[in-house]
């Protein structure tokens, strides 16, 4: 069989299951879409947010990319961030990295990667704010795991800065910003930092006047 016939017979199989499970579900599905976490993920195909946190499709709004990153320029992530606060009101957003993380080890080595090398850059910079305690770690799969923890903090720390961000905490105390990591050996979740409508930020990025 075709791999793409397994697939689309694979998608008939989970429907008719679905189905019998719940006969209206897929009516329900299809009129309401009223998530509560944003969840802002790697690309990896190891990492899939539903299954790893045990929820059924329309609970999380979900946006990846290579190495979970909040880049101020990318507005594919920004318009997916501005839909899920001001539209559907999510209450939480999750920035969740995965140990091991292809992306992380890629910013460390000196290799080009084509057009990669733009991407990865932002990780560098992550690199460079925490080089002395990552230099000090002279395990390499210890220093990259450390990388992607303090690359989720920074992620977090970039989502703060935004002016949709700052204005809802400002108008609707919400959302709470969590970064999580993802242990793909043990499949299991590991908090790190959070950020919420309390949270100081750096003055050099505060917005007071809202358009």
């Amino acid at each position: 069989m075709d791999i793409i016939d397994k697939l689309l017979l694979e998608n008939k199989a989970w429907a008719a299951e679905r189905v019998t499970d719940d006969p209206g579900f897929f009516k329900r599905l299809s009129e309401i879409q009223t998530p509560e976490f944003l969840w802002i993920g790697c690309s990896d195909s190891r990492v899939p947010a539903n299954e790893i946190t045990g929820t059924q499709p329309g609970e999380i709004f979900v946006h990846r990319n290579v190495a979970n990153l909040v880049v101020n320029t990318d507005l594919n992530m920004l318009t997916v961030l501005e839909y899920a606060v001001k539209y559907l009101k999510v209450k939480h957003i999750i920035v969740c990295g995965h140990y091991g993380c292809g992306g992380v080890k890629a910013a460390i080595t000196k290799q080009d990667f084509g057009v990669i090398n733009k991407w990865l850059l932002n990780i560098k910079d992550v690199f460079r704010m925490h080089k002395k305690e990552l230099n000090e770690i002279k395990d390499e799969e210890k220093m990259v795991n450390r990388l992607v923890e303090l690359n989720v903090m920074e992620q977090v720390v970039n989502l703060s800065k935004t002016s949709v961000i700052q204005k809802t905490w400002k108008n609707e105390q919400r959302p709470v910003i969590h970064g999580w990591v993802y242990g793909l050996n043990d499949g299991l979740i590991k908090p790190l930092f959070k950020m919420d409508s309390s949270s100081k930020i750096d003055e050099a990025f505060e917005i007071k006047d809202f358009s």
